[in-house]
């Protein structure tokens, strides 16, 4: 699998998404949200979260991956785009 990845210096949104050289979605792997906007500031996060949801075989073909480079993908995104709270925004 060939897979560019680069998040903003904000954090929310990555730069660079592409899996075998196709823009990808990071919708296509799952979902990102406060978790905590009670506890955020106006404007912020309290806590946020991507949480990967299960692979589906159509997601598996648009990107030409194998369920074992979903999970590396889905992983980089947890690590990429789950940062807590953040007041950039503000």
């Amino acid at each position: 699998m060939k897979l560019k990845f680069e998040v903003f210096d904000c954090l929310c949104e990555m730069s660079v998404f592409e899996i075998n050289d196709i823009d990808a979605d990071k919708n296509d792997f799952g979902t990102q949200q406060d978790e905590s906007r009670e506890t955020a500031e106006q404007y912020g996060c309290g806590n946020m979260r991507f949480s990967r949801r299960p692979s589906t075989p159509e997601v598996l073909s648009k990107y030409g991956i194998t369920e074992n480079e979903y999970d590396e993908v889905c992983d980089k995104l947890e690590a990429g785009l789950s940062f807590g709270c953040c007041g950039w925004c503000v």
